[in-house]
C-alpha cells in the first residue's frame, strides 16, 4: 500500500485535505518563497516565516478543496461516494467548521508575513467561492475561477517575501516578472488541471445538472482544450526561469517534466475517457510537484554554490 493511501485512511479529516495532491500543495508555497526571496535579497527566506508561508500556503489551498466537498456531496455521492462527505463519515457541518479552521490558519499566516498577502487571499477565497457555489452549477466556463484563485497563491506567497508597497515596505511599483508569469503558469495550468478532474466526473455533474466543459461539448473536446492550456503552461514556467536567470537544473527539470506532462495530454486527445481524464489530473499535480522542487534545487545552489550556473552552461 503506498504512502498516499495510508495518509488517507489515516483519518477522514488528512482525506478531506487530498493527500494524492500534497507533493504539489507543499512544494507550491516552498517554491514561491524560496524564489522570492532569492530575487529579493539574493538569498533564501529566513526560517520561521519560511514556515509559516508553507503552513499557511498549504491550509488555504486545502480550505478549497474542503468547502468544495462541501457543495458537491450530492455530485460526489454518484462520482467518489467513498470520500468522506458522500459516505458520511463526517458531517457537513462538521467540515465547514475544517473550512474555517484552515482559513483561520491561512488568515493567521499571512497576516503575519504581510497584509498584502492577506489581501490577496481574501480575493482568491472569494473567487474560489464563486467557483464552488454558483459557477459549476451554471456554466461551461466554471473553471475560469478555480485558475484565478490557484494563480493568486504564488503572488500572495511572492508578496510575503517581496512586498509590492501597497500595504507594506517595497516599492510600491509592481510584481517583478517572474512572479508575474509563476501565477500565469499557475492559472492556465490549474484550468487544464481542472478540467482533467471534471472530465473524471462527467457522469455525476450530467445527471446533477452541472454543465461542466465536459458535459456541455464532451470530453474530446476538452481533451484538446485542455492540452493547449499545458502548452500554454509549459511555456510560462520556462519564462519563469529565463526571466528570474535561473540555471541548468531548473530548465532540466522544467523541461523534462513539462514534455512527459504534454504526452500525458495528447495520450488523453487519443484515448478522451473519464478515466483518463481522472489520471491526467494526478499527473498534472505530479509534474507541477516536480517542477516546483527543481526551482527550490535551482535557487538552492544558485545561492550556495553559484559558479554551478557558469560551469554547467
Amino acid at each position: 500500500m503506498s504512502l498516499t493511501a495510508r495518509i488517507g485512511e489515516l483519518s477522514p479529516y488528512l482525506r478531506l485535505l487530498r493527500p494524492e495532491l500534497y507533493y504539489m500543495d507543499l512544494t507550491l508555497p516552498s517554491s514561491s518563497a524560496i524564489l522570492a526571496s532569492y530575487i529579493a535579497t539574493g538569498g533564501l527566506p529566513k526560517l520561521i516565516p519560511f514556515l509559516i508561508a508553507i503552513i499557511g500556503g498549504f491550509a488555504a489551498i486545502t480550505s478549497s478543496y474542503v468547502f468544495n466537498d462541501c457543495c458537491d456531496i450530492d455530485i460526489d455521492m454518484i462520482n467518489l461516494p467513498g470520500r468522506p462527505l458522500p459516505s458520511s463519515r463526517i458531517s457537513k457541518n462538521s467540515a465547514l467548521i475544517y473550512v474555517f479552521l484552515l482559513l483561520v490558519i491561512a488568515g493567521a499566516s499571512a497576516t503575519y508575513l504581510n497584509p498584502e498577502s492577506l489581501l490577496i487571499l481574501f480575493i482568491a477565497v472569494g473567487t474560489i467561492t464563486i467557483y464552488s457555489i454558483f459557477a459549476k452549477r451554471y456554466t461551461f466556463l466554471s473553471f475560469l475561477p478555480v485558475g484565478i484563485s490557484y494563480g493568486l497563491v504564488p503572488i500572495g506567497i511572492w508578496v510575503a517575501f517581496d512586498p509590492i508597497g501597497l500595504l507594506k515596505g517595497g516599492d510600491g511599483v509592481t510584481l517583478p516578472l517572474p512572479a508575474i508569469f509563476f501565477g500565469l503558469m499557475m492559472c492556465v495550468t490549474d484550468w487544464a488541471f481542472t478540467l482533467g478532474g471534471v472530465s473524471r466526473d462527467l457522469e455525476g455533474d450530467r445527471i446533477k445538472g452541472a454543465p461542466t466543459m465536459p458535459v456541455t461539448f464532451g470530453i474530446s473536446f476538452t481533451a484538446r482544450f485542455v492540452t493547449i492550456w499545458w502548452i500554454v503552461g509549459v511555456i510560462a514556467s520556462v519564462l519563469i526561469g529565463w526571466s528570474a536567470h535561473l540555471g541548468p537544473i531548473y530548465f532540466v527539470g522544467a523541461f523534462a517534466s513539462g514534455l512527459w506532462m504534454l504526452v500525458q495530454c495528447f495520450d488523453f486527445i487519443r484515448y478522451p475517457t473519464p478515466e483518463r481524464g481522472g489520471a491526467l489530473f494526478l499527473k498534472g499535480s505530479n509534474y507541477r510537484a516536480i517542477m516546483f522542487g527543481s526551482m527550490i534545487l535551482d535557487v538552492v545552489l544558485c545561492i550556495y554554490a553559484g559558479s554551478y550556473v557558469s560551469i554547467l552552461w
